[in-house]
C-alpha cells in the first residue's frame, strides 16, 4: 500500500494574556480551579496551521514556563497507534481480526473464564473480550521506576476472573492492547515499538513521537514536569522520570499536541490505513450511555455544537492527554501535568476540547 507523507505544519503561538480566546481561558481554568501545574494545548485548523497555547508553570520547582509543544506522555493515547499497526496488518493479510487471539498465541491467554480460543482480535481492539485490566494492580510500582516485561502484565491480569463473556458487554481493559502488541511482535518477529516508529512515525513524519526503549525513564525534548498527587488534597510529588513499561502497547509512548493532532488527521484522511481497515476502525459499540463510541483502538465522541470528534485519550502518573480531529479537518489535543485528582477536572479537560472544536 501506498502511505502519504504530511509536510510539517507551521506552528504560531498565543500567549493569551488580557485576550477572550477560548482555548486559553480553558487552560487557566484548568490551572486556578482543578489546581493542575500547566496545562498546554495545540489548535490546528482546517489548511494545517497549529495554534499553541500553554498556561501554568513547567517546574514546580523553579517556576520555569511550560514548553511551548512540549513533549507529554501520552499514556493511552499509544492505543490507535498500536491498533494502526495491527489494522495495516490485517490490510497485509498477516493478521484476521475474527481469528481468535490462540492462532497466534496458543495457550498465553487463560484464567478464570479466559480463554484465548474464544476471544478474537477484533474484540481485544474494541474492548469486547472481557479480559480483566491490570492496570490498578501496578501503576504505583510504575512511579517507583520498576520495569514489566509484557507478560508480566498479563499475568498480574489474569489472576482476575473473566469480567464477561466475549462479546456480550464493552469493558476498558489495557489488558487487550498488551495481547495484541504481542500479536503484532509474533506475527512481525520485531519489536512493537520499532513496528509502531516505522509504519507509523516515520511514515507519516512524526518528529517529536516516539516509543522509549526499555529502561529509558527520561523525555528527550524539552517538556513540562508531570507530578502525581496520591489523595485529594495531598501534596504533588514529581514524577517525571518513571519506567513507562507498564503501559506497553496500550501507553508507553511519548509525543506533542501538534503531533497527535498530525497523526489523528493523517489517520482520518486515509493516510496510514486502507479503506476497508478504516471503516472497521471507526465502526463503534457504545460507551454507556455517554454519546460515546469505541471501534478499533479509536473513540468517537458528540460535540456540543453537533457532530462528533475521533481521538482516544490517556492518562499515566504525571499527564493526561484529550482531543482528536473532526471529519472537516480540524484537530485539538490538550495536556496537563498531574492526572485530575477527581472527574471534574477531567470533564473539564474534555470540555476544553468541545469549546476549541466548537468556535
Amino acid at each position: 500500500m501506498t502511505l502519504g507523507v504530511l509536510a510539517p505544519s507551521p506552528v504560531f503561538a498565543a500567549d493569551g494574556r488580557g485576550g477572550t480566546d477560548t482555548v486559553q481561558q480553558g487552560l487557566n481554568a484548568l490551572v486556578r480551579a482543578d489546581g493542575l501545574p500547566a496545562a498546554l494545548a495545540g489548535v490546528t485548523d482546517r489548511a494545517g496551521r497549529t495554534r499553541t497555547y500553554t498556561a501554568g508553570v513547567g517546574d514546580l520547582a523553579t517556576g520555569s514556563p511550560v514548553p511551548r509543544d512540549g513533549q507529554v506522555r501520552i499514556g493511552s493515547n499509544t492505543k490507535p497507534f498500536t491498533a494502526v499497526v495491527v489494522l495495516q496488518l490485517v490490510g497485509e493479510g498477516r493478521i484476521d481480526l475474527e481469528a481468535d487471539v490462540d492462532t497466534y498465541l496458543p495457550g498465553l491467554v487463560r484464567g478464570e473464564g479466559i480463554d484465548g480460543r474464544r476471544i478474537t482480535v477484533r474484540q481485544l481492539l474494541q474492548h469486547t473480550s472481557g479480559l480483566p485490566d491490570y492496570e490498578d494492580l501496578v501503576t504505583e510500582d510504575m512511579v517507583q521506576r520498576r520495569y514489566f516485561e509484557p507478560r508480566e502484565l498479563l499475568d498480574a491480569a489474569f489472576r482476575r476472573k473473566a469480567l464477561f463473556e466475549p462479546g456480550k458487554k464493552w469493558a476498558y481493559s489495557n489488558t487487550n492492547f498488551v495481547v495484541a502488541g504481542l500479536i503484532v511482535q509474533k506475527i512481525t518477529g520485531r519489536p512493537l515499538g520499532e513496528e509502531i516508529d516505522r509504519r507509523v512515525v516515520q511514515r507519516i513524519g512524526l518528529r517529536h513521537t516516539y516509543f522509549p526503549a526499555a529502561g529509558d525513564m527520561t523525555i528527550r525534548e524539552a517538556h513540562p514536569r508531570g507530578y502525581d498527587r496520591q489523595a485529594p488534597g495531598g501534596p504533588l510529588r514529581d514524577v517525571t522520570g518513571l519506567d513507562p513499561s507498564a503501559g506497553w502497547a496500550a501507553g508507553q509512548m511519548i509525543s506533542t499536541n501538534s503531533d497527535l493532532n498530525r497523526f489523528f488527521t493523517a489517520l482520518l484522511d486515509g493516510r496510514l490505513l486502507p479503506a476497508a481497515q478504516l471503516a472497521q476502525m471507526r465502526t463503534t459499540v457504545p460507551i454507556g450511555d455517554t454519546g460515546a463510541g469505541y471501534g478499533l483502538g479509536l473513540m468517537s465522541r458528540p460535540l456540543s455544537c453537533g457532530g462528533v470528534y475521533w481521538g482516544h485519550g490517556g492518562d499515566i502518573p504525571g499527564y493526561e492527554t484529550r482531543g482528536g480531529v473532526t471529519e472537516d479537518g480540524r484537530a485539538v489535543n490538550v495536556a496537563v501535568t498531574s492526572i485530575p485528582a477527581d472527574g471534574a477536572g477531567t470533564r473539564h479537560l474534555d470540555g476544553v476540547v468541545d469549546a476549541a472544536l466548537c468556535r
